[in-house]
């Protein structure tokens, strides 16, 4: 038999209480519905009138939950999550996905690539957000993003690994000449060195020159990993770079490796996303494009977690 919906209170009033109950407070619960402080009052009084039971508590400065509130708000939850994800599942795909990256990682090797995507898939208009600060799913209006870290990411998401990281110091191939062949690793003391906001150099001169101090000739800091590696093409000094960044730089001859050492901090690139995310078809898409490292194909030197 069909449930009686007629018997249903007002779907403004459970929203209000829904509201409320993350709130517990009529005023910002207000703010949040964009209506007067008295008009979710009265919201509340209606429901608890329709239903014939206390929701809430009244205490002097805030409001509590009653016992009959905590065991109603967790189904209309459930019920409001029901009606959005069936809302979603109607409407029609968006033609565009909203990715965060860093802007290293834009800079020099999303950005290069994005004309293979288009050709690829040119209904999807992909939509970059380069930032250093940390992306919400919920908040921010992003549907996926390309991560440096350790896998698992939280409650809720996927994390795919795109590549591992490996750090490798890369300058002008002009620079090394100068230098003369082949170069030593104390010839580092002799050449400026171009700090990130990784910094990674101290643990990579302990790596290279164990248990010394070396002293480089000049260093200059500068706080993109992008900017660091043009500064290196131009001559500027030497720079540590992930091989994801320069592998086509060191192809094209623009760079070269000076060293064989290469450092594996640990955290590695990852494509990460909500398991249920908003518009799971386009979204899926671009996880499989990016994971595939499409074009450009120059990869020499790039090395794969297993």
């Amino acid at each position: 038999m069909p449930k009686d919906f007629k018997r249903l209170p007002s779907l403004n009033g459970l929203r209000a209480f829904e509201v409320v109950s993350r709130h517990l407070n009529f005023r910002s619960a207000a703010e949040e519905l964009n209506v007067t402080q008295g008009a979710v009052a009265q919201q509340i009084r209606n429901l608890e009138a329709h239903l014939g039971i206390q929701l809430f508590l009244r205490l002097p400065r805030t409001l509590a939950l009653s016992d009959a509130g905590l065991g109603y708000v967790a189904n209309i939850r459930k019920a409001f999550e029901l009606i959005a994800d069936a809302t979603e599942a109607v409407r029609p795909e968006p033609q565009h996905v909203t990715i965060s990256v860093m802007p290293s990682f834009a800079a020099k090797w999303l950005i290069p690539r994005l004309p293979y995507f288009t050709n690829v898939h040119p209904q999807i208009e992909l939509r970059i957000v380069a930032s250093r600060r940390l992306a919400n799913f919920q908040t921010d209006a992003i549907d996926m993003a390309v991560r440096l870290g350790r896998a698992p990411f939280g409650p809720g998401l996927t994390a795919d690994l795109l590549c591992e990281q490996v750090i490798v110091a890369v300058g002008s191939p002009v620079l090394a000449e100068k230098m003369g062949r082949p170069l030593q690793p104390s010839d580092v003391q002799q050449i400026p060195l171009l700090h990130d906001d990784l910094a990674l150099w101290p643990q990579y001169l302990g790596m290279i020159l164990p248990g010394e101090t070396p002293q480089p000739s000049k260093n200059i800091r500068i706080n993109h990993t992008s900017l660091a590696i043009e500064a290196a093409i131009d001559g500027q000094g030497l720079a540590l770079a992930s091989l994801l960044f320069v592998a086509e730089d060191i192809a094209a001859g623009k760079l070269v490796r000076y060293f064989d050492t290469e450092l594996r901090p640990g955290t590695n690139y990852y494509v990460v996303a909500p398991r249920k995310p908003r518009h799971a078809a386009s979204v899926n898409v671009v996880r499989e494009w990016l994971l595939s490292k499409s074009e450009p194909e120059h990869s020499d030197g790039l090395t794969e977690a297993d």
